[in-house]
């Protein structure tokens, strides 16, 4: 079967051209340009998808094939091209009713052509065929633009669809350009507007918790910049002007005491000749309490010195993905349980912002897991914040968890958090012996976000650092009151 693409190359039909008229068209669409107006950080994002609906399209003109009749119709062009002209001629009688029977839009003025014309002759054999070319060139350019309408209006649909989605959460989980962007990539899959309404409702409850998402921040970005010198580095010499005291004074700078007799003050002089005074005089000077002069003199040379190399620059400690294990037991439940797939969406923004990993866990009596910021992150993340919270409490078997994933490559230098009342049974020797070579060797950080005053400090002794956000009444009432 001939297809659309073997045809545009059979005319040299360019598909380029129509390509960029139809993104443009897309693109110009009074219902994108309200949406750029509205989420300026999300245009960036739907230009990246550009190189992917040229390929897109490019890929449904290869596959789509023409119609057979059309098809037929330059099976007989490409064979008249190689006809001379008293061949063309003698083939004449069975070509026009040929393109009549394949319906041809030049079949009508093929046969003018003829009839209009007493003697058929080289030149108006070609100028029938430039004809028939441009026919055919008309068509295939028909059919071009009918199929990439076609699919401008399927990628509007699609392209509506993700605005609708990502307009809802961008304010939710797009803290920046590369949020919005990642957001946008994340929101091609088949969901429903009824899906999502639950991370915009966990997404307006952490806007009422401004220091649960204040602790997020903290925890996210708790990493600094720091200076570091490339320690083997070849000496350099160097040479500098340096001001050192001279060996010979050069003006007065004040007054002193010491023993220096070139240098006393005429009044010292004059108690010398004064017997009365002369013991005492003499008593000053081994003392070195006469006043004199004091000289200073300065002078600039020019120093010579060897020293390393020392080349600064700003090592950012590197941001690592985040494991986050989530207590599901039946203590946690209630506000416990909101504050808690709040704390990890927060975590998702800023994971989606920094361009790092976010797997959540919930532990009970078994582990589930969801990584939020995958290809299918906004459906894994309504799938956790779908999820009860109910059984018993097993951090052990989490922190196992964790520390069998740290052991993979590909989460090096990931931070753990994890999110509990921590009202459990104590942890395991190995297990706590294991933490702490991870936190030794492999500068692993283990946080704790503690929901709960009443968290056994025996299990958070494990952790580099304690982030507490009480949920008891007292402390939710004093939150409120402050505010």
């Amino acid at each position: 079967m001939l297809t659309l693409d073997t045809l545009n190359a059979i005319l040299a039909v360019s598909e380029d051209g129509m390509i960029e008229e139809i993104l443009l068209t897309l693109l110009a669409t009074p219902q994108l340009a309200i949406f750029f107006e509205k989420y300026p950080r999300l245009r960036q994002a739907i230009a990246g998808d550009l190189p992917r609906w040229r390929e897109t399209l490019r890929g449904r003109i290869k596959e789509t094939h023409v119609p057979p009749e059309l098809a037929e119709e330059i099976a007989e062009y490409q064979q008249s091209l190689r006809l001379e002209t008293p061949q063309f001629i003698a083939r004449l009688p069975q070509l026009l009713p040929r393109l009549h029977q394949l319906h041809s839009s030049w079949a009508g003025q093929a046969q003018q052509l003829v009839d209009g014309n007493n003697a058929f002759t080289p030149a108006l054999h070609t100028l029938f065929l430039q004809r028939w070319r441009l026919s055919l060139v008309l068509e295939a350019t028909a059919l071009n633009q009918q199929l990439l309408e076609d699919e401008r209006e399927r990628l509007l649909n699609e392209v509506q669809e993700r605005m609708a989605l990502s307009g809802q959460l961008a304010p939710v989980l797009a803290e920046n350009d590369a949020g919005a962007g990642r957001l946008w990539d994340m929101s091609a899959g088949q969901l429903k507007r009824g899906d999502y309404q639950l991370i915009v409702k966990y997404g307006d409850f952490l806007a009422q918790q401004p220091e649960l998402r204040r602790l997020a921040e903290q925890l996210g970005r708790s990493r600094e910049a720091r200076s570091v010198p490339h320690r083997e580095a070849p000496t350099e010499t160097f040479r500098t002007l340096v001001r050192e005291p001279s060996s010979v004074p050069e003006q007065v700078d004040g007054i002193q005491q010491s023993d220096d007799i070139l240098r006393l003050l005429p009044p010292e002089l004059a108690t010398l000749g004064i017997t009365e005074l002369e013991y005492e005089f003499y008593r000053r000077l081994v003392e070195k309490q006469l006043l004199t002069y004091r000289l200073h003199g300065e002078a600039w040379r020019e120093k010579i010195i060897e020293q390393p190399v020392l080349h600064q620059h700003v090592d950012e400690q590197p941001r690592g993905p985040f494991i986050v294990c989530v207590d599901s037991s039946g203590s946690m439940g209630g506000f416990n349980a909101q504050c808690a797939r709040a704390f990890c969406l927060a975590l998702m923004r800023i994971a989606l912002a920094d361009n790092r990993r976010c797997f959540i866990m919930l532990f009970a009596t078994e582990v589930v897991s969801y990584e939020l910021t995958g290809p299918q992150g906004i459906e894994q993340a309504i799938r956790f914040l779908s999820q009860r919270f109910h059984g018993g409490t097993d951090i052990a078997s989490c922190i196992r968890t964790i520390i069998e994933r740290m052991q993979n490559r590909e989460w090096f230098d990931a931070d753990a958090v994890v999110i509990s009342d921590f009202i459990a049974q104590r942890l395991p020797d190995e297990v706590v012996n294991k933490v702490a070579e991870l936190q030794r060797l492999h500068q692993h950080r283990f946080h704790a976000v503690a929901m709960s005053a009443h968290g056994k400090p025996g299990i958070m002794r494990i952790f580099d650092y304690i982030w507490r956000f009480d949920t008891g009444m007292r402390s939710r009432l004093l939150r409120r009151w402050r505010r």
